[in-house]
């Protein structure tokens, strides 16, 4: 399990190390001092687990994570307690008070291993499942519609349900789908759509046009007129699928 240490003290770093050499199933492969660091670090080494810090200069521990379009599984590791709820609110493994108890690092490990398994398991039954559908069947209130995926050019996400934008019949649809933007991710085929945010999934061959974004990411203006916005982490991996 690749971690990465996200600790703007160099102290509380080594004796995070120290702590961790005892659990030979959590390998280290970076520390960040900042965010800003730590952003860049998770999205060229893509960690399992990061140790996240929460009052950091610059941008804190809960920042980094509303930034990143795919968070990797977070334990927090703080010297404050009035943050415990909001860090369970953002779905972290485990809250850890500094200085960190062996006992309560060894449990929070092992929620982090049982985690990343899962993960490993779903991608791994997602690989072997059928092929993606090439339609799906899409009801809003009174209307139904058999849909075929590539004609859908947007995926948006609204709390727990997801807009979705398609062409039929040459009009634009955009009903509301009782499904979380993440279902529907696992269920689409990579080669035909690309997750851009947290918010957004784009069809690929309805980008008309992309330009950089003042925040370092991209912008995707779709046909439909749509603008999305990329970040920097993302726009990375996007380069890397299409080969920019």
């Amino acid at each position: 399990m690749r971690a990465l240490l996200i600790d703007d003290e160099r102290l509380a770093r080594l004796e995070l190390r120290r702590l961790l050499s005892a659990h030979p199933t959590v390998e280290i492969v970076g520390e960040a001092r900042d965010a800003d660091e730590a952003e860049a670090l998770i999205t060229e080494l893509n960690p399992d687990l990061i140790f996240l810090d929460i009052q950091m200069p610059g941008r804190t521990g809960f920042d980094l994570l509303a930034d990143l379009d795919r968070p990797p599984a977070v334990i927090f590791t703080t010297a404050y307690d009035e943050f415990a709820l909001r860090a369970f609110e953002v779905s972290a493994l485990d809250y850890l008070l500094k200085p960190v108890a062996p006992e309560r690092l060894a449990a929070a490990i092992e929620k982090a291993i049982e985690k990343v398994s899962e993960k490993a398991t779903a991608a791994r039954t997602t690989t072997a499942a059928s092929p993606a559908p090439s339609q799906i069947f899409v009801k809003d209130g009174d209307h139904c519609w058999f849909v075929a995926t590539e004609s859908i050019e947007l995926l948006e996400s609204e709390g727990n349900y997801t807009r979705l934008y398609f062409m039929q019949s040459g009009e634009r649809h955009r009903p509301l789908v009782l499904r979380s933007l993440n279902y529907l991710e696992e269920r689409l085929d990579p080669s035909v759509f690309f997750r851009a945010s947290r918010k957004h999934i784009v069809g690929l061959k309805w980008i008309t046009r992309i330009d950089p974004s003042v925040s370092g990411g991209l912008e995707l203006q779709m046909k439909g007129g749509q603008t999305v916005e990329m970040s920097r982490r993302q726009a990375a991996r996007f380069k890397e699928v299409m080969s920019l």
